[in-house]
C-alpha cells in the first residue's frame, strides 16, 4: 500500500535558508510547505552578506535586480576600519577600502558580485520568491511541537499559534531549518562536533540619523574597536543610512542581556561623545563553532544553521546554508520524480557536510584574527611610545585580517572531493587557500563562468536538469550517453558550444554539469560505458 503525504516537503524555518530552499523547490515546479513559528519580522538581522555564489543563485532565480533594489544605500563606502580607543576622540590604525556597492564591479570569474543586503531586507525578497510560485504553501504563526518517523517519512504536530489549535502533516521529508539550536537535529539524535561557546558577545541595535558627522573619521562599513584590553567591539553599518549594530564581544555569559546603563556605556566607550540616539534591540548571544555530525537521519534533513554554526566573521553562515538548499533541491527533486538513485539522498551529507567543515574553521579563524591584539594598558596614553605602538598594532591587525576580505576561494572554490555521484579523472583537487579562485572543469567543482557573444553567461546555462556541452567543432558524438539518460528519465540538455573562449575554459570536449552548477563528468572521448556515467551522476550506482 503506498502511503499518501500532505506534502512532499515540509520544511521547518522561514529564514533565508529556508526560503532559499522553498523557492527553489517552486522555481523546479515542486510541491512544499514551509512554517515559521514567527510572523516574519526581523529585530536582529544576522546577516548582511549575500555572498557572489548566492547572488549567481540569485541570478538563476531571475531576483538580482530585486536585490539591488533593497533599501542598503548603495553609495554607501564598504571600509573595514580599525580604530584604538573611541571615533570621536582616538586614532584609526588601519583601514582595508572597499567601494560601495554600486561603484564594486563583479571579478572575472562571475557574473555577479556580493551584495550587502541585511537579512531584514533580503528575507522578504525571497519571500516574495517563492510565494510566487502556487506550489509553494508558506505558513507563518506555525510551530513545529513534535514529529515521529513513519513509513516513507515523517508525521508532524503543528501548532497554529494564531488559532490555538494544532494540525497534523504528515511529509515525505522533513528539512529542519530552524536553526543552531534545533529541535528536530535533537529529536533525531543528531550530535554536533566542535566548540560550542568560542566568545559571548552582546549585539545593541540603535538609530541614529546623521552618526558620520560625530566623528572625524571617513564612514566605513565596520569599524573594529581596539582598546587597552585587546578588541572588545564593533560597530556596523546596517543600512548605510541610520541604524547601527554594535557588538561587545566579551559581555557576560552570552545568557544575560547587558543592562541599559551598560549598553550605554558600551555605545558612549565606542563613540566617545554623548549624541542622541534609540535602541531598537539589545540581544545576547554565543559565537559557536559546531558542525553536525551527520546532514540526514533516515528523511529528515538539516540545512543551514541547524547542520552548521559558525561565527559570523567573514560572511559565510548564511551563504554556505543557501548552498545546502540549492544541493539539496534538485536532489529531491530528482527523489520525487523517480530518476534519482538510493545514493542520491545520501550524497546530501557527504558533499555538504566537508564544506561546512571548511567554512566553519575558516569564520573561527577570522574571529581569532581580529582578536590578534593583545592587551597593551598602555595603548591609549598620549606619548610617542604609544603612537608607535598603536601603528604596529594597526599594521599588524591589517595583515592579520587581510583573509577575512579575500574570500573568492571560499564563495566560488568549493568542490565535492569524494562526492559518491560524480566521477573522477585522476587530476589533482585545487586550492583550499581561501583567497585563490581558478576556474575548472575538473569533476566535483563549479562550472566556471564565460561571457558568450550574446551577452549571457555560461552559467546561465545551468539549473533545471542536467547539462551535456560539446565543445569544439569537433566534439565527439554524444548520441549513445543522451539515449542512456532519456532511459533512465534523467533530465539532460545538450548544448554544442564553439566559442574558443568558451572552449578553452572548459577544458575537455565534453564537460557534463550538473543541475546546481557542478561539473559531474567530464572527457574528451564519449564514455565507453554511458549508462554507468549515468547512474552514477543521478546516484543509482
Amino acid at each position: 500500500m503506498t502511503r499518501t503525504f500532505d506534502t512532499p516537503v515540509l520544511i521547518v524555518g522561514a529564514g533565508p535558508v529556508g526560503l532559499a530552499l522553498a523557492g527553489d523547490l517552486g522555481w523546479r515546479g515542486r510541491a512544499c510547505t514551509v512554517i515559521e513559528q514567527s510572523d516574519g519580522s526581523i529585530f536582529q538581522p544576522r546577516q548582511d552578506l549575500v555572498g557572489i555564489r548566492t547572488m549567481e543563485f540569485c541570478r538563476r532565480w531571475g531576483i538580482v535586480a530585486d536585490v539591488e533594489a533593497t533599501p542598503y544605500d548603495r553609495d554607501y563606502p564598504q571600509d573595514n576600519v580599525y580604530i584604538a580607543g573611541s571615533l570621536a576622540n582616538g586614532w584609526e590604525i588601519g583601514r582595508y577600502e572597499t567601494p560601495s556597492m554600486n561603484a564594486s564591479r563583479p571579478p572575472p570569474e562571475s557574473p555577479q558580485k556580493r551584495e550587502r543586503c541585511p537579512q531584514n531586507m533580503f528575507d522578504p525578497v525571497l519571500r516574495r520568491f517563492a510565494q510566487s510560485f502556487g506550489t509553494v504553501d508558506l505558513r507563518y504563526r506555525h510551530r513545529l511541537a513534535s514529529w515521529e518517523p513513519i513509513e516513507g517519512g515523517v508525521v508532524t504536530e503543528i501548532e497554529r499559534l494564531d488559532r490555538g489549535d494544532t494540525i497534523r502533516i504528515a511529509a515525505e521529508y522533513l528539512i529542519a531549518c530552524d536553526g543552531a539550536n534545533s529541535g528536530i537535529r535533537r529529536t533525531a539524535g543528531i550530535t554536533m562536533s566542535g566548540n560550542p561557546a568560542l566568545t559571548h558577545t552582546t549585539n545593541i541595535i540603535f538609530r541614529c540619523a546623521g552618526f558620520e558627522a560625530l566623528h572625524d573619521k571617513r564612514p566605513g562599513y565596520r569599524f573594529i574597536f581596539v582598546g587597552p584590553e585587546g578588541t572588545w567591539a564593533t560597530i556596523v553599518a546596517i543600512n548605510g543610512r541610520d541604524e547601527w549594530r554594535m557588538s561587545v564581544i566579551r559581555a557576560g555569559d552570552g545568557r544575560t542581556a547587558l543592562g541599559e546603563a551598560e549598553v550605554r556605556a558600551a555605545i558612549r566607550r565606542a563613540v566617545g561623545v554623548d549624541f542622541g540616539y534609540e535602541i531598537v534591540s539589545v540581544m545576547p548571544w554565543t559565537r559557536r563553532e559546531l558542525v553536525a555530525d551527520e546532514f540526514a537521519s533516515g528523511n529528515v534533513l538539516l540545512a543551514g544553521d541547524s547542520a552548521h554554526a559558525m561565527s559570523p566573521t567573514g560572511g559565510f553562515g548564511m551563504n554556505t546554508g543557501v548552498g545546502d538548499a540549492v544541493d539539496l533541491s534538485w536532489k529531491l527533486t530528482a527523489a520525487q520524480q523517480g530518476w534519482g538513485g538510493a545514493v542520491l539522498i545520501d550524497s546530501y551529507t557527504a558533499e555538504r557536510r566537508p564544506v561546512a567543515l571548511r567554512n566553519v574553521t575558516e569564520a573561527s579563524g577570522n574571529l581569532g584574527r581580529m582578536l590578534s591584539p593583545p592587551a597593551h594598558p598602555d595603548l591609549l596614553d598620549p606619548t610617542p611610545a604609544a603612537a608607535a605602538l598603536r601603528e604596529k598594532v594597526g599594521r599588524d591587525l591589517g595583515q592579520e585580517m587581510q583573509r577575512e576580505w579575500r574570500t573568492l576561494g571560499i564563495h566560488l572554490g568549493y568542490f565535492y572531493e569524494d562526492s559518491p555521484i560524480c566521477m573522477a579523472d585522476g587530476t589533482p583537487p585545487p586550492s583550499l587557500d581561501p583567497s585563490v579562485y581558478v576556474q575548472t572543469t575538473r569533476p566535483w567543482s563549479r562550472a566556471p563562468h564565460v561571457w558568450r557573444a550574446d551577452g549571457t553567461s555560461t552559467l546561465d546555462l545551468f539549473g533545471r536538469g542536467f547539462v551535456l556541452l560539446r565543445l569544439g567543432a569537433n566534439a565527439p558524438d554524444t548520441s549513445a550517453l543522451e539515449a542512456a539518460a532519456a532511459r533512465a528519465g534523467l533530465p539532460l540538455a545538450v548544448e554544442s558550444i564553439g566559442e574558443p573562449e568558451i572552449v578553452r575554459a572548459y577544458e575537455r570536449a565534453l564537460v557534463l554539469v550538473r543541475p546546481d552548477g557542478h561539473v559531474a563528468w567530464r572527457g574528451d572521448a564519449a564514455p565507453a560505458d554511458p549508462k554507468s556515467v549515468i547512474d552514477r551522476v543521478r546516484g543509482a550506482a
